[in-house]
């Protein structure tokens, strides 16, 4: 099933964020910062997080994200390009990824990657990236002066910063791949990928939209490990925003009576009584985009929208089958009922639902 809607901006209250440590600036190092935290410069305080890859589906960047979004400023670090090594991935930043960022009013520090260490038990594949700090801290003081929106940073930077960037990555992993007696995969693909911005950012828009594509029909095809679907009716869907970005999604599983279309973000456990809280994060970053969908067609025919994140776990009771049997168990700790209360108070202020559920795996 194909399903198209339209987000025109983000309004949504955010209830299990964690407290994050607070850093000071002048002691800034990306590297040794935490994924999400918060950067105090002088009088200016901002939520910061990083990602390990430009990839979307490496170690829950939406987590990551999620966590600095109650600051008033909040900036992420992604590399444009990481390369593992000829053995490993390769892997470069799409346009979504950035789109997504400025819809929701964050600015994007491109960095790139200056040092790494040889992997301990793989020929050509490198470990422990380390970001240019120096170029992180200098983002960071032009953004703190900078008062336009994080659309039109991020905008500026992929016209102005880009081409300069790529070439320093190249270096970058020239050297590094002569340092540590490693060979990364051929030049051609980062060649490839620069000559995008030579023909301006919609040819980067549209050739990143042709790999979104392609990369969520591969998903609609697959299962993931973590998911577990009381049906697999998977479902693509495809939202346009006022940017002109457009997101190509798979939602986990879909429902329809009459009218209505239940977006449903599903997470399972099979060793725990609840998905991990990365999981649980990654499922509400997902309902912040789908409680502020408008405009919903599947075949011509218009649905008003009902999002639901379920939580699905292997290890419960039977008796439980929804979120207050959960709160009532005596099986559950107190952290967890902490968890699922902040959950539902958040499910509550933003109009979606929570399911948990037991299922035999």
């Amino acid at each position: 099933m194909n399903i198209t809607a339209k987000i025109t901006g983000i309004e949504y209250k955010l209830k299990c964020t964690s407290i994050l440590k607070i850093f000071n600036f002048l002691d800034l190092d990306i590297n040794n910062l935490p994924s999400s935290c918060v950067v105090k410069y002088k009088e200016f305080i901002f939520g910061l997080s990083k990602w390990v890859s430009p990839k979307r589906t490496r170690s829950y960047p939406y987590e990551r994200v999620y966590n600095t979004l109650e600051s008033a400023k909040r900036m992420t670090v992604i590399p444009i390009i990481k390369d593992e090594g000829a053995k490993g991935d390769r892997d470069f930043i799409q346009w979504d990824t950035i789109s997504l960022m400025s819809l929701l009013d964050i600015f994007v520090i491109f960095a790139y990657y200056s040092k790494a260490e040889k992997h301990p038990t793989r020929r050509n594949k490198i470990t422990n990236q380390q970001f240019d700090n120096e170029l992180v801290k200098n983002k960071i003081r032009k953004i703190k002066n900078y008062h336009s929106s994080a659309l039109h940073w991020n905008l500026k930077e992929i016209k102005t910063s880009f081409p300069n960037l790529i070439q320093k990555i190249q270096d970058s992993y020239v050297q590094i791949g002569e340092q540590l007696g490693v060979i990364f995969h051929h030049e051609q693909g980062i060649k490839k990928f620069a000559r995008q911005f030579n023909r301006g950012v919609r040819s980067f828009m549209e050739t990143s939209r042709q790999k979104s594509q392609e990369a969520q029909n591969r998903e609609f095809q697959t299962i993931q490990p973590k998911e577990y679907l009381s049906s697999l009716t998977k479902a693509k869907i495809t939202i346009e925003n006022y940017l002109g970005g457009k997101y190509y999604l798979t939602v986990d599983e879909i429902k329809i009576e009459d009218n209505k279309i239940f977006l449903i973000e599903a997470k399972h456990s099979k060793t725990s009584l609840l998905p991990s809280i990365g999981d649980i994060k990654d499922g509400l970053f997902k309902m912040i985009i789908y409680t502020n969908l408008k405009e919903c067609f599947s075949n011509g025919k218009e649905y008003q929208i009902f999002p639901i994140l379920k939580l699905s776990s292997s290890k419960l009771a039977n008796e439980i089958t929804q979120a207050s049997d959960f709160l009532r168990s005596n099986q559950a700790t107190k952290q967890k009922k902490k968890i699922v209360k902040q959950l539902l108070t958040e499910a509550q202020e933003n109009n979606f639902s929570v399911i948990i559920e037991k299922v035999d795996d």
